[in-house]
């Protein structure tokens, strides 16, 4: 990498605009830099996962998707440029079935909490949906790899899963909605309910 990166301040976004991979400026808060520093912040939100203490396989793992998002971010920096395929979100529907397959069925909707590592796994879950929300208005006005929103998509499912795997591996419990807890509370219509109720509880 030689010297590119010895030079932090720059001032050339005094102005209000940075620049993208290809060399062109655009503003700081057009919908590809908010897609960009969404992708940025769920990488550092994981990184705070990361900093707990976590199974070696999981810390492999998230490993492996800090990588993921960082290739992300310049396939983002560069319009056009497609930096992370399929073959990754594979990986992930891997792992989802994998973790999942120990975990025991849910029967009601639950949230987020219990261990610190299952907290900051919900909300590392929260931001990887704020980043697919930003791909998808990205994509309203330009081209934007469905390989990149299937990957968070399906990262979205394996955090939720992981927040339960490390709950259960503390051996504590979900911490389930209760449904009746306020007198008078209307629970969600049965067909809501069923959809929810998948194992990626909230997700789609």
């Amino acid at each position: 990498m030689g010297n590119r990166l010895s030079k932090i301040v720059t001032r050339t976004g005094d102005a209000g605009t940075t620049g993208l991979g290809d060399g062109s400026r655009v503003a700081k808060d057009s919908p590809r830099i908010e897609a960009i520093g969404a992708v940025d912040e769920l990488n550092s939100t994981i990184g705070l996962l990361l900093a707990e203490p976590l199974p070696g396989t999981i810390t492999d793992l998230l490993t492996d998707i800090q990588h993921d998002l960082f290739d992300l971010g310049g396939e983002l920096s560069i319009p056009g440029h497609r930096a992370l395929g399929d073959a990754r979100t594979a990986a992930l529907e891997a792992a989802v079935e994998k973790h999942n397959a120990r975990l025991a069925p849910l029967r009601e909707f639950i949230l987020p909490g219990g261990t610190r590592g299952a907290a900051l796994a919900h909300v590392a879950r929260t931001v990887c949906r704020r980043a697919e929300r930003a791909l998808v208005t990205l994509a309203a006005d330009t081209d934007v790899s469905p390989a990149a929103r299937r990957y968070l998509n399906r990262l979205s499912d394996l955090l939720f899963v992981l927040a339960r795997t490390l709950n259960r591996r503390a051996r504590r419990r979900d911490v389930m909605w209760q449904s009746a807890r306020v007198k008078g509370a209307v629970a969600p219509p049965p067909a809501a309910t069923a959809t929810r109720r998948r194992t990626r509880g909230a997700h789609g």
